[in-house]
């Protein structure tokens, strides 16, 4: 689209809003300041830099073979400044424990230091990027249990915990250099198969492993720590020790962030409706937002009624700032910046709508209790011109309009990832 035609069609998207009490200026700058954080794995399939021969374990699972994933740091941070060209906004970069600068070397997880991970701090303060962080304790030999933290075996347990200590410590330096907090999500994948009868034992086990290594406090202006529950996984089917109420309880006993990952409940239950409750128990939350498909398949993001529900949920709450939003899908069927492409922007369009939502005249509706004006505004939202206010974002942030980042996708394609080995 042209200039012009853009700008036109966001004065008149403007003028139907604001027949409606919305504020669009104030809507697109509170999407200015959203800042959505991109998980790295997405360009990858989760191999990380640890070992690249390794074989994922611990419910992670990766389907396809499309060519071009990115194999070095390098190709890596590629991929994401081509991401960052073709979306508006100011975004963060989530990086897994085994994403370090290990430089060809064997570094095990419990020897990890934030030197592995300088080189990272250093290109994210050159291309103005915030990082955060994820310990990953899933696709290594001490895991292969289906435990880490809740093992029976006291050295396995020290082993992770050692761990965690070593990820904390770089997540806060990280933090430290970057001037902003960095939020280090934790995500255990323990667990069984089948039938398991030492479930209280299991999870009393990882409440004393947590509890040994969060006595080491940290200060929230480096560091914010955050707990991800899981109904289920691959090779966890019929029990996971770090479920949604053991972590549900641990984080507002412990007054922690908790985090609400859209893919790890049952397939008919959608974490939007959990959002309000837990903002009133917990100082924070995190998102990871994916798209399940019967199970957590962790399909890329798209602009669904589930997404859409999110969003309103975090703008309804008035808590926007006490929600941090990240993604986590990764896709090897289809092209991976493409898919972080129609993910992140997807993501942003669902927030969008949501405010430019009349918030305040719908609450007016239903303090009086005139449910049908409520119900008619909510249905005439549906088909009001939020892509045009979104285009005009875009143009104002200097970044492609409508459907042209497909053909830059498929341009970086051809020049780039399709030369990869």
């Amino acid at each position: 689209m042209k200039k012009e035609q853009i700008i036109n069609a966001f004065e008149n998207a403007k003028k139907e809003y604001q027949a409606l009490g919305v504020n669009v200026d104030e809507a697109v700058e509170n999407l200015e300041n959203l800042s959505i954080s991109i998980h790295c794995w997405q360009a990858d399939d989760v191999i990380g830099f640890e070992n690249p021969d390794g074989e994922l374990t611990g419910g992670i699972q990766t389907t396809g073979n499309f060519p071009g994933k990115a194999s070095t740091i390098n190709e890596l941070r590629s991929d994401l400044k081509k991401v960052f060209s073709l979306i508006p906004g100011k975004h963060r970069v989530s990086l897994h424990a085994i994403y370090g600068d290990f430089n060809g070397e064997f570094i095990d997880r419990d020897q990890i230091e934030p030197e592995h991970f300088q080189s990272w701090i250093d290109w994210a303060l050159e291309n103005d990027v915030k990082l955060d962080f994820n310990s990953t304790f899933f696709s290594h030999d001490k895991s292969n249990s289906g435990y880490t933290l809740s093992d029976f075996d006291p050295e396995i347990r020290n082993f992770w915990k050692e761990h965690l200590r070593r990820c904390r410590r770089i997540a806060a330096e990280i933090g430290r250099q970057q001037g902003d907090p960095c939020v280090h999500n934790i995500w255990i994948p323990d667990g069984e198969k089948d039938k398991t009868v030492s479930r209280y034992e299991h999870r009393r086990l990882l409440m004393e492993s947590l509890d040994e290594v969060l006595t080491e406090k940290i200060s929230t202006e480096y560091l914010k720590d955050c707990l991800e529950c899981k109904l289920f996984g691959i090779g966890s089917e019929s029990y996971v020790t770090g479920s949604h109420e053991f972590y549900m309880g641990y984080t507002v006993k412990n007054n922690m962030m908790l985090t609400l990952d859209a893919g790890h409940f049952h397939p008919t239950e959608t974490i939007s409706d959990k959002l309000s409750t837990m903002l009133l128990f917990v100082p924070e939350l995190n998102l990871h937002v994916s798209r399940p498909e019967r199970w957590d398949s962790d399909h890329v993001v798209i602009l669904n009624d589930e997404l859409q529900a999110i969003a309103q949920e975090i703008v309804r709450s008035g808590h926007m700032d006490r929600v941090n939003i990240g993604l986590d899908y990764f896709d090897a069927s289809i092209n991976r910046v493409g898919a972080y492409v129609v993910g992140i922007r997807a993501t942003q369009k669902a927030m969008l709508k949501a405010l430019l939502e009349p918030t305040a005249q719908l609450r007016e509706f239903e303090r009086q209790d005139k449910r049908f004006e409520r119900m008619a505004y909510l249905e005439e939202l549906k088909s009001m011109p939020w892509n045009s206010v979104y285009n005009y974002f875009c143009h104002k942030q200097g970044v492609t309009t409508g459907d042209t980042y497909i053909k830059e996708v498929q341009e970086y394609e051809k020049d780039i990832t399709s030369k990869r080995v």
